[in-house]
């Protein structure tokens, strides 16, 4: 694989990083800035809100824009981000830093997926598509506990800085290796636009990008408040918290392999086991949270099924939209940012009532107990979806 195409992977591995890292920062951040951790939470709802926006709205505008400069123009944006982020004393304003980041990322995301498939020959799309986004696997087990680590020890505007910085060795790999083509290139021949966005249309996308917007609220519901329980419920210090980000990242690589192998011929089985088995381990975690060993096993666990369930999800939208060729992404990309957004909202109106920090760990379960209700129905759906697939 060709060096550039590891250094627009290292962009998406920041990016992951940045987006994510916030569960293991937010108590300094609301102590410094004088907000409740609750309030801290809204945080990751704004990056999720600024990747709704921008995952379809980016997608659709970078048809006609030049790859290489669009690439460079993105991530310069994302790292600026990060510097004023690092800098402001201004709750507000960090929150404008995680908006404007989110659509740096959205856009990003749009066009490096099409400018991956470039780099490489036809008969190795494939894999060139699976290193750029293995960049957000890996920021779940690496970054995300690195830049909690780096919080605990240098304070979290350190942990921005260093976002900021691994930005810069992908924005040279650009200028150096990106072609300088256009992405409407890639598309020549395909739907136009507005056949593109009347997929939407069809209820059975429409269904699979709910059911995945809510599993993915469960998650962030919980992993944005793993802080909280770590330093309160169970009593461990503050460097216990990147154990178990660790821990929860692990989970997710388990979790995305093990599905990546079965969720495009079987996905039926995979929402049917894995669905119950997320379903009952958050109101297990929520009661089990004070002893540390049950913690670390569980959050292993419930990584894995969250992870699971929701890239299974992301293949399955990808599947409804193939109408869609330049939009699919998009949509998945919205769909799951929906649940980012919403969950550490109603994860934070959970905190101010009796369940305290297990109230988030509640609401997963509630949330994955819906998804259920409308994943169960919609499972013919889906394998009678896969099956003409499969004679097509």
């Amino acid at each position: 694989m060709p060096l550039p195409l590891y250094l627009l992977a290292l962009a998406v591995f920041a990016m992951g990083t940045s987006e994510f890292m916030l569960a293991g920062l937010l108590p300094d951040i609301a102590s410094e800035l004088d907000v409740t951790v609750g309030t801290a939470g809204v945080l990751t709802s704004a990056f999720a809100i600024g990747m709704i926006v921008g995952a379809p709205l980016v997608a659709a505008l970078a048809r006609n824009w030049p790859r290489r400069s669009s690439l460079l123009g993105f991530i310069l944006a994302f790292a600026a981000a990060h510097a004023v982020g690092a800098i402001t004393t201004s709750f507000p304003v960090l929150f404008a830093t995680r908006v404007v980041a989110a659509l740096a990322n959205a856009g990003f995301l749009a066009v490096a997926l099409t400018a991956a498939a470039t780099l490489v020959s036809p008969d190795k799309k494939g894999r060139a598509l699976a290193v750029l986004l293995s960049g957000t696997t890996m920021a779940t087990i690496a970054g995300v506990p690195g830049g909690s680590v780096l919080g605990t020890l240098l304070g979290w505007r350190a942990a921005f800085w260093a976002v900021a910085a691994l930005c810069l060795p992908a924005a040279l790999g650009i200028l150096k290796g990106i072609p300088t083509g256009h992405v409407k290139e890639e598309a020549t021949g395909g739907p136009a636009l507005r056949a593109e966005l009347a997929q939407l249309t069809r209820p059975r996308l429409i269904l699979v990008m709910l059911l995945g917007a809510l599993v993915n609220a469960a998650t962030f519901a919980s992993f944005t408040f793993l802080a909280p329980v770590v330093t309160g419920t169970a009593g461990l210090g503050e460097l216990w918290i990147s154990v178990v980000l660790v821990l929860f990242g692990a989970g997710s690589f388990v979790g995305v392999t093990v599905a990546g192998r079965l969720s495009d011929q079987r996905p039926g089985p995979v929402i049917a086991v894995g669905g119950p088995l997320l379903l009952l381990g958050w109101p297990v975690l929520a009661m089990l949270a004070d002893e540390p060993v049950a913690l670390f096993a569980l959050v292993f666990v419930q990584g894995a099924l969250s992870f699971a369930l929701g890239s299974t999800l992301i293949t399955r939208v990808l599947h409804e939209a193939t109408g869609a060729p330049t939009m699919a992404g998009s949509y998945a990309t919205a769909a799951l940012n929906v649940g980012a957004a919403a969950g550490p909202l109603i994860a934070a109106a959970t905190l101010n009532t009796a369940a305290g920090t297990h109230g988030p760990l509640w609401a997963s379960g509630l949330l994955v107990a819906v998804a259920l209700l409308i994943a169960f129905p919609l499972r013919t759906a889906i394998e009678a979806g896969r099956s003409t697939e499969a004679l097509q």
